[in-house]
């Protein structure tokens, strides 16, 4: 089953039923030290396209564009970048795509079947002049734009953890209510598609417990880092956000993929000293970002 949301039209100011998808632009190293990505052949359609395909009801469009990615070229494949999301009509709906750019980790065999009976690696040139759409010619363009992501950090705000006034121990000690166990347990699958070598917590306990169902997953340890911690007694929010930053940065210029679990003090100002300049970066319990690297520097940083 297709998921469909409602969008107001710009022209008459009603709502308007729109379908949403994900997909990729995966890429892999190719031999001359380019890259290749990955175009699909749709026989329903007789189109070149990029992997991509409808949500499930109640899927998060991340875990679409890999399901749909897996599913139509057989490739498993790590997302790093948002790229445009691209709108135009389908069956008499508006359809709504968002994409991303992602490595690719593992390739099957691909067997052709009834969706999809071809597929192709391809220098983006070469895949720009095959694809089918301009919109899919866009994306690749946006893709090429960019420097090649090194490394990548799924960057979370501890899940809900009730009130302070209710809870008659240490801050610290707050463990996670009902509310957050379920934020928890729905972060988990999408920490996983960045396949992290480390969980890293801040040091409160409802900090560390909303990455325990990602730790369960994967089979991974928690690392507790006092760096990611928001201000004690003393301390001022400038300076647990700029060490939140630098734990950061010094994490992705290792190369491996991390998971880290922060607190709502520290988030916006460490994304802000990473972006370089201001904008909105509160974030939500239970929310977070997906911050991409190229070497020591912010490539991106995409809301989940």
């Amino acid at each position: 089953m297709a998921v469909a949301g409602r969008r107001q039209d710009p022209h008459t100011g009603s709502g308007v039923a729109v379908i949403r998808a994900a997909g990729g632009v995966v890429w892999r190293p190719a031999p001359d030290g380019s890259v290749q990505v990955c175009l699909v052949h749709r026989p329903r359609y007789g189109d070149w396209t990029l992997p991509k395909g409808k949500l499930e009801p109640g899927e998060h469009p991340l875990l679409a564009a890999a399901r749909e990615v897996a599913e139509e070229a057989d490739a498993q494949a790590v997302p790093q970048v948002r790229l445009p999301s691209v709108q135009y009509r389908s069956e008499g709906l508006l359809k709504t795509v968002d994409y991303w750019s992602m490595r690719a980790v593992g390739t099957g065999g691909f067997q052709p079947g009834t969706e999809v009976d071809d597929m192709r690696w391809l220098d983006v040139d070469d895949a720009v002049a095959l694809v089918s759409y301009p919109h899919d010619a866009q994306v690749l363009a946006a893709f090429a734009a960019l420097p090649q992501a090194t490394a990548a950090i799924l960057l979370v705000r501890h899940g809900h953890a009730g009130e302070r006034l209710g809870w008659s121990g240490p801050d610290t000690g707050r463990p996670l209510d009902a509310r957050g166990w379920s934020q928890a347990h729905a972060l988990a699958p999408l920490i996983a598609l960045i396949r992290p070598t480390r969980l890293i917590s801040a040091s409160p306990r409802r900090c560390v417990q909303t990455l325990d169902p990602a730790a369960a997953l994967l089979d991974l340890p928690i690392e507790i880092r006092g760096d990611l911690d928001e201000p004690r007694a003393g301390q001022q929010t400038d300076e647990c956000a700029l060490a939140a930053a630098a734990a950061l940065t010094a994490l992705a210029a290792q190369g491996a993929p991390v998971a880290a679990c922060s607190q709502g003090k520290v988030i916006p100002g460490a994304l802000e000293r990473l972006v370089g300049q201001p904008g909105d970066y509160a974030t939500g319990k239970g929310g977070g970002w997906l911050l991409a690297f190229t070497g020591d520097r912010l490539l991106a940083a995409d809301r989940l």
